[in-house]
């Protein structure tokens, strides 16, 4: 366990200081693309409920740092066994343990040469990734074996001398490989919290919000109208964010247009860009939870994007795939509807974060992030529609944005209660929110101008304070004045 625990802290050490890949992350995110759609479904759906059972504030955070505990958690557990398994048909051999313990490294390491290799993140042009990856398990093996073969040289000598050097062996191990870890972990979480500043001025920083003449106003305790970009949900298929170099990367964009062609960043932010005040949801947020966040996106039009594509006629969608595999298809027809559907390279004013999809996300109004790439590498252009990532999992086939609503707060001020929270519907926007207390009668809320037609609307309402406890409800209604289902679909909903 402990020999274990080192190599996980050591590579943690090289993947925070050093960007290198973090193998017990990468060899989780590859066993998850090999399980079945449903399996992974209902562990996403049971880490939500979990969540929520317990009281989780903060449910993406806590749905990431379960998987991350998962991943560490398995590479320990195939430590342990693959070592007894080293040290049980050693002892049956009596061959020296060094040689053995590096194959064991080796096959280990190949293993996780693969993974790394089969999620794409071990870079064209330099060696050094895998090379970190292969030593890093070597290294481990040989430290196995070497472990092995000094406690094998005890039992030559005296019971009482070797049950002496055994426990001194032991125990000057166990601090070296304490002192290793603690170092290695300390280490990468120090890089890992520099290299987590946003650099740059948020254009929150110096704009008023659009609706800031609106006369009603948020409830104290209602969640941001404007969420802070550290406060932005993120579910995804990763342990770990791709690392994209952006001066390397590249959008290839091919299939059937008339010239295949390479974009290079610069390429996209020479193009007129647009900015779009927009809520996005995860299709797994339960009702008042936080996979649900506001932002101003700014990034490429597709629409604006479309004649530098020179589509064949034959094209009617554009699969758009992920540096992580992940891939959904888009019609033409919806991006020349909406010139609000775009290739997204910065939030807030400042550049997107590695973990939020750098260098170009997909945002398309009224979809739910399952259905919107992150860390986008290409465009094909292609003749009909395909199921997307999620949507070959058994997730909705649309993935439209159904009408949702939450209280964030329940305040008694005197003689009444104040309740506040926000509305949903996607770019159709809300027309009517109503609360009650109990199984009352529903009575209309005050609704705040939202920030655009696209995102979510902050209502407050004041009902009579009464004696005792009570249950307080809300509804919203779309657009066109439809209510909100009564009941939760998860990724399942039409």
């Amino acid at each position: 366990m402990l020999l274990t625990a080192a190599l996980v802290a050591v590579s943690f050490l090289g993947w925070k200081a050093a960007g290198l890949p973090f193998a017990p992350f990468d060899i989780f995110d590859w066993i998850v693309r090999l399980l079945p759609g449903g399996l992974v479904t209902s562990a996403i759906e049971s880490s939500v409920a979990i969540s929520r059972t317990f009281g989780v504030t903060n449910i993406s955070a806590a749905a990431k740092a379960g998987d991350q505990g998962l991943a560490i958690a398995g590479l320990l557990a195939t430590g342990v066994v693959a070592g007894a398994v080293l040290f049980a048909v050693l002892s049956l051999s009596g061959e020296p343990a060094l040689l053995f313990g590096g194959i064991l490294g080796a096959m280990l390491g190949g293993l996780a040469l693969i993974a790394e290799y089969r999620l794409q993140r071990l870079p064209s042009g330099s060696f050094v990734p895998g090379a970190w990856v292969f030593t890093t398990f070597v290294g481990w093996g040989i430290a196995f074996g070497w472990t092995y073969d000094r406690l094998s040289a005890a039992e030559e000598t005296k019971e009482t001398e070797a049950n002496v050097f055994r426990r001194k062996f032991l125990i000057t191990l166990g601090r070296a490989t304490a002192a290793l870890t603690a170092a290695s972990t300390l280490g990468g979480l120090v890089a890992g919290r520099w290299g987590r500043a946003i650099a740059g001025r948020r254009w929150s920083d110096d704009h008023s919000l659009p609706n800031a003449a609106s006369t009603v106003t948020a409830v104290p305790g209602t969640r941001a109208e404007l969420t802070p970009i550290e406060d932005f949900y993120r579910i995804d298929t990763d342990t770990r964010a791709p690392a994209l170099d952006g001066d390397r990367w590249r959008l290839a964009i091919g299939g059937l247009v008339d010239r295949p062609q390479l974009s290079t960043l610069a390429d996209m932010h020479a193009i007129e860009p647009v900015h779009v005040f927009a809520t996005l949801s995860c299709i797994s947020n339960p009702p008042g939870g936080d996979l649900i966040s506001t932002t101003r996106w700014t990034g490429v039009s597709l629409r604006r994007l479309l004649p530098r594509l020179a589509l064949r006629p034959s094209a009617t969608h554009l699969k758009i795939t992920s540096a992580d595999g992940f891939f959904e298809v888009i019609s033409v027809d919806t991006i020349r509807a909406d010139e609000r559907a775009m290739l997204a390279y910065a939030w807030d004013g400042v550049p997107l974060p590695a973990e939020h999809g750098f260098p170009l996300r997909l945002f398309v109004p009224d979809l739910y992030g399952m259905k919107q790439p992150k860390w986008i590498v290409g465009i094909e252009a292609v003749s009909r529609w395909e199921p997307g990532y999620w949507v070959v999992r058994g997730w909705s086939k649309d993935g439209l944005v159904a009408t949702s609503s939450a209280i964030d707060v329940v305040s008694a001020e005197g003689g009444t209660v104040q309740l506040g929270g926000v509305a949903f519907a996607g770019a159709g926007g809300i027309s009517k929110v109503e609360v009650r207390v109990d199984e009352g009668e529903w009575h209309d809320a005050e609704l705040r101008q939202p920030l655009s037609a696209a995102t979510w609307v902050v209502w407050r309402a004041t009902l009579p304070a009464s004696a005792g406890q009570h249950l307080y409800k809300v509804r919203a209604f779309d657009g066109e004045g439809r209510p909100q289902a009564a009941a939760f679909h998860g990724t399942s909903r039409p």
